[in-house]
């Protein structure tokens, strides 16, 4: 679909965009299945409107302004998306946040006005505190403080007055605050160097392979968690996660770990002896360069 608009407005080139946007949409969604469904969404309803593009915006403005909104109707449908480690609250239905492949983002945004870099904005901590904002303080939050979009272009993309924006902002500030880490991956990652990152994967691998719970233990920090969505349970601790381990994955026939590339961070896909992946998961690394959180993602046959 977008070959054929590029061929039809040489001008609008929707392709150069998709990436980004699909970075934005799992930001709203939480979820990287949700995120592509919703970016075809959006770029069909903009290939159907391009009648109506008179350019008084950018086409980055426009696509993000369609995008932003097929998210948040989207969200009318859907509870927020969670990880074990958030608790479970009320009933119904738990949807789990799921993790998002590492891309090459290139989005042309002010960086004044942005607060946050593109890959610490696609990191798992992050994008789980999002969940604890309102649709729409969500949408404010990413198009200002992840896009650099002014407030003014926010306002009329999202229909609201620029009052309501400010506001909006203001109360997402203060609960991604409270709600996610005061030190990204990123910082975490740069200061510890690739030596040492890449030991410390070197070490976990061979835990893994191993089965040697003693050497994994060490890995970790004192109130490290383990999580393994979608299953609910979650360990915290090192006696916790230690006796998880070797009463399930440790006393299994073992594993092979492989390099993954998941949400800017480090992490690794479990095969099963026979090569069949078994999960992903996405570590969250101490600034001591310890291990703070697993968080494992199970295949749907093991849910």
């Amino acid at each position: 679909m977008t070959d054929v608009v590029a061929g039809t407005h040489p001008e609008l080139d929707f392709e150069q965009h998709r990436i980004e946007l699909t970075a934005h949409c799992y930001r709203m969604l939480g979820s990287a299945h949700d995120a592509e469904d919703a970016l075809q969404d959006a770029l069909l309803r903009a290939w159907r409107a391009l009648g109506r593009f008179e350019g008084r915006s950018s086409l980055r403005s426009w696509l993000y302004s369609i995008a932003t909104n097929v998210c948040l109707r989207a969200l009318e449908r859907r509870g927020r998306r969670i990880l074990p480690q958030d608790g479970l609250e009320g009933g119904g239905e738990v949807r789990w946040l799921e993790p998002f492949p590492d891309v090459d983002l290139r989005d042309e945004r002010p960086t004044p006005e942005a607060r946050y870099e593109e890959r610490e904005s696609v990191e798992l901590a992050f994008v789980a505190a999002l969940q604890h904002l309102s649709p729409r303080q969500r949408a404010v939050l990413l198009l200002r403080d992840v896009l650099g979009f002014a407030p003014a272009e926010i306002a009329e993309s999202l229909q609201a007055s620029p009052a309501a924006v400010y506001s909006a902002l203001q109360r997402a500030h203060a609960t991604v605050e409270e709600k996610a880490p005061e030190r990204s991956q990123q910082a975490t990652l740069r200061s510890l160097g690739d030596r040492r990152v890449r030991e410390l994967a070197e070490r976990y691998v061979a835990a893994w392979e191993n089965a040697d719970v003693a050497g994994m233990l060490r890995l970790l920090t004192d109130d490290a968690t383990f999580a393994m969505p979608p299953l609910p349970q979650s360990y915290r601790g090192r006696a916790a996660i230690g006796a998880f381990l070797r009463e399930g994955p440790f006393a299994r026939p073992r594993w092979r770990l492989a390099p993954a590339h998941l949400n800017g961070q480090l992490s690794f896909t479990y095969l099963e002896p026979d090569g069949t992946p078994h999960a992903v998961d996405v570590l969250d690394l101490a600034p001591d360069g310890r291990i703070a959180a697993i968080t494992a993602f199970l295949g749907p046959q093991e849910a």
